[in-house]
Formats: C-alpha cells, structure tokens, sequence
C-alpha cells in the first residue's frame, strides 16, 4: 500500500536538509508534493521546487473549487502568510509513495483526507539552542533578514510542539537531528519497514 510520508518539526531542525536528502535517495523512491504558499519567496528558493508562490486570490479560487487538501495560516510580522496542498493531480496513491513537508496540524488534515492508514509522521526535533543557532545563520544569508519574524517564529514553535500537542496527533517515534547522517539513517530504515 502506498504512502504518504510527513516531515514534521520546528524550524530549523533540518527538515529541509533531510526531505531533499530523502528525495535524492533512488532506493526509496519518492514522490515530492508542492505545497503552495503565499509568502514571499526567499533568495535560494525556485518557483515550484519549494513552493507554488501564489496571492490570495489564486487561494480564495482553488477554494471555491474545492481542491484544498489541507490549509494553514500564519499572522507574520509581515501579514498573513497562508500554506497549503491542493488536490492538482500531484497525488496518487494507487502508483507511488510521497515525500511532504508539514505541520502537526496539516499533518492531522492530510491524515483526516487520505485515511490514517496512508499517512506516516516523520518528526525531526532538536536542542532549542541549537536550533536559534541554525535559523540565525539562515536569516543572516536573506537580502532582508526578517529577525523578528525569526523570533516570532521559534516562540511560535514551542506553543505549537508542544508534548501535549504531539500526543494529541498521535506521535510517538521522534528522530533527533544532532547527526545528519545517524539521523537519515534511522529514517530510512523505518521508512523501508513501512513501504516494502
């Protein structure tokens, strides 16, 4: 049976390091979904690779014609900043296994649409210092370092991670991300039991 597989953590744990590594990998053989988003694209980031940068109206259209797979919203520093998977043909599940980035919260939509026998969580976590660390470095490389939206963000994360909020989806396998490597390793074990 094919599946739907979720990276899940705050930011700055490497969940984008580990996805593309997880893509790369031609044993597993997984599919990649684009999310689409409405938030400014940033300097290393291609349209249609990370995201489908879109405005409101194209959201508030894929809405009405009820495509909207899971939804979520951010009030940013900078405005309200939407993310979201449509129904555009990217997923099928009868032909192959597919590799997402997501929420808790998306997570539970996606699980909710596709069933929970067809959607595995990956959550990524790692120390908060090391954490602030990683995202500072990133924010630093931006032509227009958005700092506060940085902090918003990481406090963000502890409110929305939360162990009550990870027992609440149902989490209980968590990979720590100190080591690239022993990390990947781990994942791609478990995500082998799962598919084969």
């Amino acid at each position: 049976m094919s599946k739907i597989f979720i990276i899940i953590g705050k930011s700055a744990t490497g969940k984008d390091t580990i996805y593309k590594k997880l893509l790369e990998n031609k044993e597993l053989d997984l599919r990649k979904v684009v999310m689409y988003t409405t938030r400014p694209i940033r300097i290393s980031e291609v349209e249609g690779v990370e995201y489908h940068f879109v405005d409101e109206a194209k959201l508030k259209e894929l809405k009405e014609e009820n495509k909207i797979i899971e939804h979520r919203s951010y009030d940013t520093i900078h405005g309200k900043w939407h993310y979201f998977t449509v129904n555009d043909g990217q997923i099928d599940l009868d032909k192959f296994n597919y590799l997402m980035l997501g929420t808790l919260y998306s997570y539970g939509q996606i699980k909710e649409y596709f069933g929970a026998d067809k959607v595995v969580p990956i959550y990524i976590e790692l120390e908060d210092g090391i954490r602030l660390m990683r995202a500072l470095r990133r924010e630093q490389k931006q032509k227009e370092p958005k700092y506060a939206e940085l902090c918003r963000r990481y406090l963000a994360d502890s409110e929305d991670f939360s162990e009550d909020n990870i027992k609440k989806y149902g989490i209980t396998k968590k990979y720590e991300n100190l080591d690239i490597n022993i990390c990947l390793y781990q994942i791609i074990q478990d995500i082998k039991k799962s598919i084969l």
